[in-house]
């Protein structure tokens, strides 16, 4: 646990160290900043990525093996409602809702929205100070960093996931697309 712990954590303060060193006045960021910038960077790629990929391919696997592209993002909102409960130490209000069994865009759309609308006050919530509180987490005592710095990794790996199913659309993954943007000349 100890060492996927310190892999999340580096990996929550690899972004915004990135961003930091990119141009500007020198920056202090604490433990919570840091995460809080890591989950609104991968909160921005996953929400653009489900507006932009059409109503057609929700429904559309890689291989028959694996979720659909819709599924991927029912499964995001249904962890990040799990785990963001445990981290504000409220009931989960999405318990009994699967939300991979959605069917339309706009279901799989609201269902992600949804859930980073209450995962943003988990991650409000913390601080330097209570970020090693202990939460209950099903039968656990974890840090609340703990339990965020996971809900970052994840998304993240469920943003890399997603990325195949928008390519072999031939869809440019919004990060990669922010980035071509600022090497084009004029680019912000």
């Amino acid at each position: 646990m100890k060492t996927v712990f310190t892999g999340l954590f580096v990996l929550a303060l690899a972004v915004p160290s990135a961003q930091a060193q990119m141009g500007g006045p020198p920056q202090t960021i604490t433990l919570a900043q840091g995460m809080q910038r890591s989950y609104e960077g991968v909160k921005r790629n996953l929400t653009e990525m489900a507006e932009k990929m059409a109503e057609a391919d929700y429904g559309f696997q890689i291989t028959k093996d694996v979720r659909t592209f819709g599924q991927l993002f029912g499964h995001v909102a249904n962890s990040q409602f799990n785990a963001c409960a445990a981290a504000r130490g409220v009931a989960n209000p999405n318990q009994g809702n699967d939300n991979e069994k959605k069917t339309t865009k706009a279901e799989f759309v609201k269902a992600l929205a949804d859930s980073f609308a209450f995962c943003d006050e988990a991650f409000k919530m913390l601080t330097d100070a209570n970020a090693t509180e202990m939460m209950k987490q099903g039968q656990n005592s974890v840090a609340r960093a703990a339990i965020l710095a996971n809900v970052i990794g994840h998304n993240n790996e469920m943003y890399g996931t997603a990325i195949p199913y928008y390519r072999s659309k031939g869809l440019i993954p919004p990060s990669t697309e922010r980035m071509q943007q600022m090497r084009r000349p004029g680019g912000f």
